[in-house]
């Protein structure tokens, strides 16, 4: 009764059209009046005990550093360097795309501010040059994917906090697979630019071209060094880290490149505060939906019946994947992350998986869902900057979206991919 009443009521408030953190927090509400005994004034009480949180105080800081990385001037250098890298290559725009994209996330952390960041400068400059339009924005759109697993990353920092899993571990397992699915988002664009015959811009680059782009972009790429080299050496926590980030993306968007000014902080601070505070509703109500599930052994009934099915790790990584892949359709990944966390975990460790490992396959499965309708948060921000229909996106975006269920495959069974690098630096 309880699992009926709470998720049929959630998908319903779904279908009308109501917020998610709106139609979580009203399941949940639903569900204790109609099916338990709890008393109400707990998802109240759940909902602002879990925000009190310093490793949550990480996500708004992220949010703020990216948005003053992208007004700054930050994106446009990445996107130099880029251009100089790889735009001599057949389709050498969309694989600058993707390289900028690379970099990008290697500093916002969400893949919609990626999506935003480098689509505003790339989708019309790839359109001006001849490529098909609803290809330049599938190209950004998958690409800004990679915002959510190259590290820092928001949603790496959420399942760090509901799983209890090591955000530095998490972190360091991002890297490897991030740029497997740059590659592998390479490969397929390289491919199709070669079957249509998109222009090829430049030359290879000679070395001194390639030091000038580095050094024009040098504020920049030294972000990220900043970032995890803070959390690695036991300089600052992630927390920490995201604070100075902001700090340093100030410094150097005021009196570096000059690009930012006291009057446009304002709008910085307006639109980093219209991010934030939608996502730490989400995350208050969805903790509420989530203790609830907690209360009535929920996650222990759901790990039963997937173990019944198999104890083999490699199937039973499948079901899930599957079945991630489904859910990163329809519910953003901060609430499917707090929801399926204590659900999908001890499935997976009850398997044999590693958990930093799990969190790899778990972001990556959902970050896909950025670019599957009807939820594809980046699909509609592509879309506002291309001005192409969402449907022309999706359809342009399948022979990426193939690549990544690939790669989520490999790295399955190839677990060193992800835990390499922890393992060696932790």
């Amino acid at each position: 009764m309880t699992i009926t009443v709470l998720f049929i009521s959630f998908f319903v408030f779904m279908l009308l059209g109501v917020p998610i953190a709106i139609s979580l927090g009203l399941s949940t509400l639903l569900t204790m009046v109609f099916a338990t005994n709890l008393p109400l004034g707990s998802i109240i009480t759940q909902s602002f005990t879990s925000l009190d949180s310093f490793s949550l105080l990480a996500i708004p800081l992220f949010i703020l550093a990216g948005v003053l990385m992208s007004q700054g001037g930050v994106s446009k250098r990445l996107l130099k360097l880029a251009d100089v890298l790889v735009g001599y290559l057949v389709g050498g725009l969309a694989h600058g795309t993707i390289l900028a994209s690379m970099l990008f996330a290697a500093i916002s952390g969400s893949g919609p501010a990626t999506v935003a960041a480098i689509g505003s400068f790339m989708v019309p400059s790839m359109a001006n040059k001849g490529y098909d339009k609803s290809f330049a924005a599938a190209v950004t759109a998958v690409a800004g994917t990679i915002g959510v697993i190259i590290p820092p990353s928001i949603p790496f920092i959420m399942f760090g906090i509901a799983g209890q899993v090591s955000i530095g571990g998490l972190f360091l397992a991002g890297i490897i697979p991030g740029i497997i699915i740059g590659l592998a988002l390479m490969i397929v664009s390289y491919v199709i630019a070669k079957k249509r015959n998109f222009p090829t811009e430049g030359k290879f680059p000679t070395f001194m071209e390639v030091v000038k782009a580095i050094n024009y972009a040098k504020w920049a790429l030294l972000i990220p060094v900043i970032i995890l080299g803070g959390i690695y050496s036991g300089l600052f926590s992630p927390t920490e880290s995201a604070a100075v980030a902001c700090m340093y993306a100030a410094f150097i968007g005021l009196f570096v490149y000059r690009e930012l000014n006291f009057k446009k902080l304002y709008k910085v601070f307006l639109e980093a505060t219209l991010v934030a505070v939608p996502v730490n509703i989400i995350i208050g109500f969805s903790i509420s939906f989530a203790y609830l599930l907690s209360i009535e052994r929920i996650p222990a009934k759901i790990a039963t019946f997937i173990t019944g099915i198999s104890e083999n790790l490699f199937i039973t990584m499948l079901i899930i994947s599957a079945f991630l892949f489904v859910v990163g359709m329809f519910i953003d990944t901060i609430p499917a992350i707090v929801i399926l966390t204590p659900i999908l975990l001890p499935v997976a460790q009850g398997v044999g998986m590693d958990p930093i490992h799990f969190g790899v396959i778990m972001i990556v499965n959902l970050a896909i869902g950025y670019v599957t309708p009807p939820l594809g948060v980046n699909l509609f921000v592509a879309s506002h900057i291309s001005k192409v229909s969402i449907e022309r996106i999706t359809v342009a975006s399948i022979p990426f979206i193939i690549a990544m269920i690939v790669v989520v495959i490999i790295l399955i069974l190839i677990p060193q991919l992800s835990l390499f690098i922890p393992s060696v630096a932790l």
